[in-house]
């Protein structure tokens, strides 16, 4: 309990003392979470509708690999990355191993398949004579796709919701390819790790809070668009 307690006091220093190496941590934490969660909405939503208004074979198939792709593990996730981004590997010559655009890469392939499968999922629950009714009106491709997402709005925002909760919580596949480098790679789930494996456990709880708190700053916040757009 006593460590409960100081982890608790030691979040609270951290954040209103405003330590520069948390903030750093979570500014960055938010930054690599967030860009992955946006390019998995920029493609999982438009993979999704795809995938769940056509008829073409194997559609069952393919489906089933995004709803696998839901249960990936980071850590294998990671070793994939890590195999491609090497030096003598396809991507070597990039040099973006051990960087945030590593870690970018990971996270995207972490949340794509969930934002995905809730996109699919989403689509095909909407009544089918709504899309028979958008194309009586004679609405172009764009808009089709537009009134599928209006129409599945509150749906889709569960997506987002996932596809962030995914990668905000993930470890395995931003240690293996970020190398959790003190300023540069570092976020708040590899160092909640780091100080775990150094038996600082009071550290450990106070960067976990932080990230609990993070993560439900964000959910709540895409809650209340999501339940205003219910309305």
């Amino acid at each position: 309990m006593d460590t409960i307690l100081t982890g608790l006091s030691e979040a609270f220093k951290m954040i209103f003392q405003g330590d520069p190496e948390v903030f750093r941590v979570t500014l960055l934490t938010m930054q690599i979470s967030g860009a992955a969660t946006v390019l998995s909405v920029l493609t999982g939503i438009p993979l999704g509708i795809y995938l769940a208004i056509k008829s073409f074979p194997g559609k069952s198939f393919l489906i089933s690999l995004v709803n696998t792709g839901m249960g990936l593990p980071p850590t294998v996730v990671g070793l994939w990355v890590s195999i491609f981004l090497w030096r003598y590997g396809p991507f070597g010559y990039l040099n973006i191993m051990y960087t945030p655009i590593a870690m970018l890469i990971a996270q995207f392939i972490i949340a794509s398949p969930i934002v995905t499968a809730f996109t699919i999922a989403a689509i095909q629950n909407l009544n089918p004579k709504l899309h028979l009714q958008i194309q009586a009106l004679g609405a172009s491709r764009f808009q089709y796709y537009l009134l599928l997402i209006r129409e599945a709005k509150f749906a889709l925002t569960a997506a987002v919701i996932a596809g962030f909760g995914g990668v905000i919580s993930e470890v395995g596949a931003s240690m293996m390819v970020g190398g959790n480098i003190k300023g540069y790679t570092r976020v708040l789930t590899t160092a909640t790790v780091m100080e775990v494996s150094k038996g600082n456990f009071e550290i450990a709880l106070a960067l976990g809070t932080i990230l609990l708190v993070l993560a439900y700053s964000v959910t709540l916040l895409l809650t209340i668009l999501q339940q205003r757009e219910g309305k």
